[in-house]
């Protein structure tokens, strides 16, 4: 059986982590996304295990056991709103192979407290207050476009579409609990580059500015992403390839 290249290498992480402009605190999430959305969950671990034992800034540090249990419900709660973008199939096996490494005590288990909060959203909220939320949240991302980006979806054939799109940024994506604005527009871009879909990823882009995020953030995000993709085997692609596993088109940028 052929062994599977290494994308997460040392050397990697350390380029990734240092990056300039990168938005504090991030890279841990943005790079679990990435990972998850390549169909990469074996490598995820090897992020957590480097996030909890050097830190998740730029300069190595220890973590102490409130960063450590930040640090895991960053990236697990990165990685549920990745499904919005890159899948549910994929969403799991990462989270089950983030499990498969954290600590016990820094594992949110059901019934207890939920730094989401979203049980009290499902049972205990009007649906139509979450809703609102998310329409308020679709808005923010999207700006002076947000009416008619929603009123394609609502035409596309089937209104369903814009159905699944509310449903989604309001329980799943307009949830900020954990997740700033910002970092959510993060992990849209991360889960987007990987497929190659430009028209959305241009949306996600402007819309983590509309979240608060700088320029240069933004561009931090996306050139990490690309690194990460590249390691794992994805490259440009020539107009005259009839197959392959990259992008068609440079990837989109502000």
């Amino acid at each position: 059986m052929a062994t599977i290249a290494p994308v997460m290498t040392p050397s990697l992480i350390s380029a990734i982590r240092c990056h300039p402009h990168l938005p504090r605190n991030a890279w841990p999430f943005i790079a679990a996304t990435t990972l998850s959305v390549l169909n990469r969950p074996d490598e995820i671990p090897k992020v957590y295990k480097h996030a909890i034992e050097h830190g998740q800034g730029q300069t190595e540090s220890v973590p102490g056991k409130d960063e450590q249990l930040a640090i895991s419900r960053r990236m697990r709660e990165a990685l549920i709103k990745s499904g919005a973008v890159g899948g549910l199939p994929k969403a799991i096996n990462a989270l089950l192979a983030l499990k498969a490494v954290t600590p016990p005590d820094l594992i949110d288990e059901p019934n207890a407290f939920s730094p989401t909060h979203r049980p009290t959203d499902v049972y205990d909220t009007p649906s139509s207050q979450i809703l609102r939320r998310g329409q308020t949240f679709f808005d923010m991302v999207y700006g002076k476009v947000a009416k008619r980006i929603m009123g394609q979806m609502d035409r596309s054939g089937t209104e369903d579409l814009g159905l699944t799109a509310r449903l989604m940024y309001g329980y799943i994506l307009s949830n900020t609990s954990v997740l700033s604005p910002a970092e959510t527009s993060f992990v849209l871009i991360a889960g987007l580059i990987p497929q190659d879909v430009n028209p959305q990823l241009k949306g996600h882009l402007r819309g983590a500015l509309n979240g608060g995020a700088t320029v240069e953030e933004v561009r931090a995000v996306r050139d990490i992403v690309i690194q990460i993709c590249e390691a794992s085997g994805m490259r440009r692609l020539s107009e005259d390839e009839t197959g392959g596993w990259g992008w068609r088109s440079e990837v989109a940028n502000l």
